[in-house]
């Protein structure tokens, strides 16, 4: 299996560089020491080498994300491949922690190949990739009612009393070879994607043509091509209180060679059970909290 791990990543990225090596060469160290720890299900490998994108960038974002927690206490599962992709302890806590890497689709081909040339942001067709990926991972774990649809709560894999941390990997929707973790708000997209945060924007008065006021524009929802409202309050609501936190990353192994991959946490303030503040590697992290029905106060936490 490591042999054929090797055959594929060397295949998909032939030295032309003179980092080459050495990036592929982490590639495939981490995915032999994924498929080797028992934590990887039955099909890495497979998926791994299909020849597809989407189940490649996947099995890679399950690989990094697992060596990112390997230091924390890994308790034995009967069935890996049942539930959420990874379970860890804080004390006597379950944390699950399910991954999931959008795929671009809808985004502009200039944004992702940096040799197209230049554009506008498209920020808006990124966060509604953010939306579809926690709106999955949140029916994963909830269920769907309206498709008659049992999550693992129901299924019973997870507890109701466990902590639920949904990690994106958003290396797929990069700006050529840059991170795009942060939206057009200057938060990440994944708190955009849950607390209805826009645009900054300014008033001006008519008056004296000066700035009185600056913040902030309330996007309770975001409109998808299909002219379809997708909401953005997932942490405003308590339907979704058992998610814990969303862990977003964009990593795809290049900090091997020199390259930022950075990572985010933002806490659900409605969260039946949350998870502690440094419990997750991240750059920084979101904590807000609920001040009265309709104002919350939000402290960024750099680590």
């Amino acid at each position: 299996m490591t042999l054929v791990i090797e055959e594929y990543i060397c295949q998909r990225f032939p030295l032309k560089a003179e980092h080459s090596a050495a990036y592929r060469n982490y590639l495939i160290g981490v995915c032999r020491w994924f498929n080797g720890s028992g934590r990887a299900d039955n099909k890495f490998v497979d998926e791994l080498t299909s020849g597809k994108d989407s189940k490649f960038w996947s099995c890679i974002s399950e690989a990094l994300i697992a060596e990112r927690l390997k230091d924390k206490t890994w308790p034995e599962r009967k069935d890996i491949g049942i539930g959420p992709d990874f379970l860890v302890l804080d004390g006597d806590t379950k944390v699950w922690i399910e991954v999931i890497c959008p795929e671009p689709k809808d985004v502009p081909e200039y944004w992702l190949n940096f040799d197209e040339g230049g554009g506008n942001f498209p920020h808006e067709k990124i966060l509604l990739r953010w939306t579809a990926a926690i709106k999955a991972k949140a029916e994963k774990l909830i269920g769907n009612e309206s498709c008659g649809e049992n999550g693992y709560i129901q299924a019973g894999i997870v507890d109701s009393k466990d902590a639920y941390v949904i990690a994106v990997n958003g290396c797929q929707l990069r700006n050529g070879p840059f991170p795009a973790l942060m939206g057009i708000s200057q938060f990440p997209f994944a708190f955009e994607a849950v607390f209805s945060v826009g645009p900054i924007q300014l008033t001006i008065s008519k008056k004296t043509q000066k700035v009185i006021d600056r913040g902030h524009q309330s996007r309770p929802c975001i409109i998808n091509k299909n002219n379809a409202q997708v909401s953005t309050q997932t942490f405003l609501d308590s339907k979704f209180k058992e998610i814990s936190a969303i862990w977003a990353v964009d990593a795809n192994g290049s900090s091997a060679i020199g390259g930022t991959e950075p990572m985010a946490v933002v806490h659900n303030p409605l969260a039946s059970t949350a998870i502690p503040v440094g419990f997750l590697p991240a750059n920084y992290e979101y904590v807000t909290r609920q001040l009265s029905d309709n104002e919350y106060s939000v402290e960024k936490i750099d680590r």
